[in-house]
């Protein structure tokens, strides 16, 4: 009888071993939550294609918040939803703004123990539900869009937020965010850029989450799904123009572009496993057709061996808990 040269199941004959030859880890750290804060509302609400997760009054929030850096998780990114959009988002940098008084209220609350994140995007604020300014033809102007960033930028930093997260897509954002942040005097904000972010059918359950009021979609600045090559080349211009930390979202149907933009940068990069994402886990788990937490850490830790730093997700607190 012949024996196998190699045999790789030694490796894997019992759970000490297992663990201790594991070659990806997630750690409680590496998991930020996103979290929604609503004005005007007196009690949370639940968010009905996203089981388990609300919109927020603040102090909700606050308590939210707390529970996070209990858990060890390592930052918390704030979308705000205002009672009033208007044509340019001009919640979006007012300083007395639901977004802006959540920041400020969490960097008070847990400044220390979490990274405090703010989402900067026009998109909740307007009343039209797209990224940016409108042109006269109803397009996304790009440059208009910039200078609104840059206020939205300041608003957010003089609010407190340690990182900004730049999800709007437009052309220049990180350069026109760096040199409105620098010539403030915040030189030690973050920012990280959404790089590659694709419009896609996984964002559903998150426009319920945030009342979008858009018509239409945004395929004008969101890439096309079928681009990779685009998709690194977005994360170079982003660390060029002074990214410290890029994003891909979402995150599994695009593991293969976030293999593709860690081995081509080198800052930290992020994935956003995004509301369609959870919602799919979340209603085959409620079907009985998938183990719950089985496909929540699977999902997870290929997102982390696909070459993600850190990773948006909804379960933040619970898998960071499983970690504990």
């Amino acid at each position: 009888m012949t024996f196998p040269v190699h045999r790789p199941r030694r490796l894997r004959q019992s759970p000490a071993v297992r663990r201790l030859m594991r070659e990806t880890h997630l750690a409680p750290s590496q998991l930020v939550l996103p979290a929604f804060v609503r004005e005007g509302i007196a009690e949370p609400v639940e968010i009905s294609s996203m089981p388990g997760v609300r919109q927020h009054t603040l102090d909700s929030l606050r308590r939210a918040a707390v529970e996070a850096a209990e858990a060890g998780v390592g930052g918390i990114m704030l979308f705000g939803v205002p009672a009033v959009r208007d044509a340019v988002g001009s919640g979006a940098d007012d300083p007395e703004g639901i977004l802006n008084v959540a920041v400020s209220a969490l960097a008070s609350e847990v400044g220390d123990a979490l990274v405090v994140q703010a989402d900067l995007c026009l998109d909740e604020f307007t009343d039209h539900g797209h990224c940016g300014v409108l042109t006269p033809e109803g397009g996304v102007d790009n440059d208009a869009t910039l200078e609104r960033y840059a206020a939205m930028a300041l608003a957010q930093a003089r609010a407190g937020a340690t990182l900004l997260g730049l999800s709007g897509m437009m052309d220049g954002q990180v350069a026109a965010v760096r040199e409105a942040l620098e010539s403030e005097g915040f030189v030690d904000t973050i920012v990280m850029a959404y790089s590659a972010k694709y419009a896609g059918a996984f964002y559903g359950p998150f426009r319920e989450a945030v009342d979008s009021q858009l018509k239409g979609d945004r395929r004008t600045y969101q890439m096309d799904p079928g681009n990779a090559r685009e998709g690194v080349r977005e994360a170079v211009i982003d660390v060029e123009e002074g990214a410290d930390i890029v994003m891909v979202k979402p995150a599994l149907p695009y593991l293969d572009v976030l293999a593709d933009v860690r081995a081509a940068v080198d800052v930290p990069v992020w994935a956003y496993q995004v509301s369609g994402e959870y919602a799919m886990i979340e209603a085959a788990s409620a079907n009985g057709w998938i183990d719950r937490r089985g496909a929540i850490e699977e999902s997870l830790l290929g997102i982390r061996r696909a070459g993600a730093d850190a990773i948006l997700t909804y379960w933040a607190v619970e898998a960071a808990r499983w970690r504990r």
